[in-house]
């Protein structure tokens, strides 16, 4: 199971229906730890966690295995992965790894729960957010594990940071001479495309390592095969060894809802798959001084700044952009920027999810809120370079370019992120 196959890159692969299924493939679950709560409707959509359950983890037989997971990390009958993998002997579940946010995911932006112990299973949970390189190397080492799985729902964002996660673990495994089993879940976005501008290298950080575009349309799965073909090998001196298992029934033009599974809020301001739809546009937001929504009951969803009036609603409708309206909405922000105060802005309403242009809508917010209010202001430390990818976002809306110049601008880079992404899809 864990060689190279076909056309992959060395020490990279990912795992067919047939091998996943194995002598499981008669039908039989793994048991009822694995099986989803008897009132629900079976969803059309199976992940990867759910197909390497159907195997009876073959595919992490004899190894002392460690999750990298999250809130996000359940079954479609709502049970967290790492109960099933603890209550089942098959599986040799030694310790438990959190990104930003943390394990049980109540850290907000930038933060994490400190090391400890899961309540529920007695496991080592470790903070690995923020550790890369040889650092996040020794700890899995110190951790005694042989395989690291990772199974968090993503959101199509190159700047949230849990496919950063991915592929440190991907860097950190490969130095450290483990293996790195990717489980897959849903897009989205939909994965029907990658949109808006791609990393330039002199911008990296903690929200973008390597050049890929900002709404990337992949799966954890499919960028873990691009990330282990494109960029580990440089950052670690050889690819990581490394399984992806894809899912069955997901197609690039799904949306969310229509895969039949649970949404778990990824992290506390992405509360809905709406949230997600919106976000790789409103979050260009928090490299300026306006609120990205952060405290409202509608984070990236309701947007604005003190002062801000029925003028921005009436200049972004007059854009006619696809898939989306723009309602005036006032609300008062219980945390982050303007704490305690009212803001005006806008709600964004996306009617038609297939034709909205989340990283456009992005950059009409920008370029309209500059021209209505006159306190806008970037953050003076330049945020927004690192959220775009690029310091064009910043110096075309300053120079007053409109937002088809600046969309534009971008798409040479975004043609060849395009080509390379196409070499690492599963799904049709």
């Amino acid at each position: 199971m864990r060689h190279s196959s076909g056309g992959r890159p060395p020490h990279a692969r990912h795992v067919t229906r047939r091998q996943v299924l194995g002598t499981a493939a008669a039908g039989v679950l793994a048991g009822p730890a694995a099986a989803p709560a008897r009132a629900a409707a079976a969803p059309r959509v199976r992940t990867g966690f759910d197909r390497l359950a159907e195997s009876g983890y073959a595919l992490l037989a004899g190894d002392r295995v460690g999750v990298v997971t999250n809130p996000t990390g359940v079954t479609a009958g709502l049970r967290h992965v790492v109960d099933v993998l603890h209550a089942d002997r098959r599986v040799d579940l030694r310790a438990v790894f959190g990104p930003e946010h943390g394990f049980r995911g109540t850290a907000q932006a930038g933060g994490s729960e400190p090391t400890g112990t899961d309540p529920a299973t007695g496991l080592p949970v470790h903070d690995i957010h923020g550790k890369r390189g040889r650092e996040l190397a020794d700890l899995f080492g110190r951790a005694g594990v042989d395989t690291v799985v990772f199974d968090i729902q993503d959101v199509g964002a190159r700047f949230y940071t849990y496919v950063w996660t991915l592929y440190d673990c991907l860097v950190a495994t490969a130095l450290a001479g483990l293996r790195t089993v990717v489980l897959d879940r849903p897009e989205p976005l939909t994965g029907r495309g990658a949109h808006g501008p791609v990393l330039e290298r002199s911008l990296a950080s903690g929200v973008g390592r390597e050049p890929i575009a900002l709404a990337h349309g992949m799966t954890v799965a499919e960028l873990a095969l691009l990330f282990n073909a494109a960029y580990v090998p440089a950052a670690a001196g050889r690819p990581a060894r490394l399984d992806t298992v894809p899912m069955s029934g997901w197609r690039r033009g799904d949306s969310f809802g229509g895969t039949g599974l649970p949404w778990v809020p990824a992290s506390p301001n992405m509360p809905t798959p709406g949230t997600a739809l919106v976000y790789p546009g409103t979050c260009l937001l928090e490299g300026t001084n306006l609120s990205e929504g952060r405290g409202t009951t509608l984070p990236f969803e309701l947007v604005g700044a003190e002062g801000i009036d029925h003028r921005w609603a009436d200049a972004l409708n007059a854009l006619d952009l696809p898939g989306v309206r723009f309602r005036e909405a006032y609300a008062v922000p219980a945390f982050s920027k303007f704490q305690g105060r009212t803001i005006g802005g806008v709600q964004l309403h996306v009617h038609d999810a297939r034709a909205f242009q989340p990283v456009r809508a992005g950059i009409a917010l920008l370029v309209t809120a500059r021209q209505v209010w006159p306190g806008f202001a970037w953050r003076p430390d330049r945020w927004i370079d690192r959220l775009a990818g690029t310091a064009a976002v910043r110096t075309m809306t300053d120079a007053g370019a409109p937002v088809d110049d600046i969309v534009a601008a971008w798409q040479p880079g975004l043609e060849e992120f395009r080509a390379l992404r196409e070499e690492h899809l599963l799904y049709d």
